[in-house]
């Protein structure tokens, strides 16, 4: 089943685009990794897929519907975001930034509900950071903190999740420890898109990869077909050889 797709999609801001010509379709239930240099439309892209940009030009389809039929409301039930681990000036618990994610089903003026507080908890222990219920969120290592907002996301219930580069400014532990939780995810059922500047990451959970390269999609496949030397030097501007004795693929 195709989740999303998109179809001769133009990205970008104002009437400038980003990103063009762009050709995807993501199956249920599936890791899809998306790769290339920065400034190429990644991140224009996760935006305009969860509609804070409008496309420019083609159209995208979320579950077989058009996104222009999807109030903000739905889309926020069937896509989940995960943004960049930051740091938050706020001091709000583990629990309040969870239950954040359940905006998408509270009405204006209402306080959540034992079921929403009972999805949070049921979030935290999926993740097994059950322990961190009462923790301040800014106070929190980097890894503890990106795991927290993939809770806040999940606490969405989705059926899609969206992931900004999931393992930057992150330690080696840390960054093993997210990429399994999202294969745990996978194997849930979950469908997860996602960022990343690391193709041994890619290589390591994803199904599938895509690279953009100077605004277009430049190769879409398996990883270990996509992800070759010649496509690696090509986007990232790096020498064959060099990028040979740094083994980022297989």
């Amino acid at each position: 089943m195709i989740i999303l797709q998109l179809n001769q999609v133009a990205v970008g801001y104002g009437k400038t685009p980003v990103a063009e010509n762009l050709n995807i379709k993501f199956q249920a239930n599936e890791i899809v990794c998306l790769l290339g240099a920065n400034g190429c439309g990644k991140t224009t892209l996760l935006k305009t897929i969860l509609g804070v940009l409008m496309p420019l030009k083609g159209k995208i389809l979320i579950n077989q519907i058009p996104q222009i039929q999807w109030t903000k409301q739905a889309l926020a039930q069937f896509i989940g975001y995960v943004p960049q681990a930051h740091h938050s000036t706020f001091g709000f618990s583990v629990e309040e930034m969870v239950l954040m994610g359940r905006n998408a089903y509270v009405d204006w003026y209402s306080s959540p509900t034992e079921k929403d507080k009972a999805i949070v908890l049921q979030c935290l222990q999926q993740l097994n950071i059950e322990h961190l219920y009462h923790r301040t969120y800014s106070q929190l290592s980097g890894g503890e903190r990106q795991l927290v907002l993939i809770a806040r996301a999940l606490a969405q219930q989705p059926k899609l999740l969206i992931m900004d580069e999931p393992t930057s400014n992150l330690d080696f532990g840390n960054q093993i420890r997210v990429l399994e939780q999202i294969k745990q995810l996978k194997q849930q059922g979950l469908s997860i898109l996602l960022t990343t500047h690391q193709p041994n990451h890619a290589l390591c959970i994803a199904d599938r990869a895509v690279l953009l390269h100077q605004g277009k999609i430049m190769s879409d496949g398996i990883c270990t077909e996509v992800l070759n030397l010649e496509n690696l030097s090509q986007i990232y501007q790096l020498d064959k050889n060099i990028l040979a004795n740094w083994r980022v693929t297989e």
